[in-house]
């Protein structure tokens, strides 16, 4: 079989992902118990709707209506704005 030409170097050399971590290096990372709060507050929001739905208004807070769901909106927003900060 023959043999692929080999490329021609052109006297530079890359050096390995100085260009990638160069900018991120002022950024501090996120503290460990970051994630799993957010996927908590996510989760959290998550059943709060579901139990609403479910009970049809009865629960999680009864004689509210539809605050539940403002209430268990505003948890997962929480949540999600959390994922923006995460790093």
């Amino acid at each position: 079989m023959a043999e692929s030409k080999k490329r021609k170097k052109d006297g530079r050399e890359v050096s390995d992902d100085t260009e990638i971590h160069s900018w991120t290096e002022g950024i501090p990372l996120s503290p460990r118990w970051w994630a799993p709060a957010f996927v908590t507050l996510l989760l959290l929001g998550l059943v709060w709707l579901m139990v609403y739905y479910i009970s049809s208004g009865a629960y999680p807070i009864p004689n509210i209506s539809w605050w539940n769901m403002v209430i268990g909106l505003g948890i997962m927003m929480v949540g999600f704005l959390m994922t923006l900060k995460w790093r």
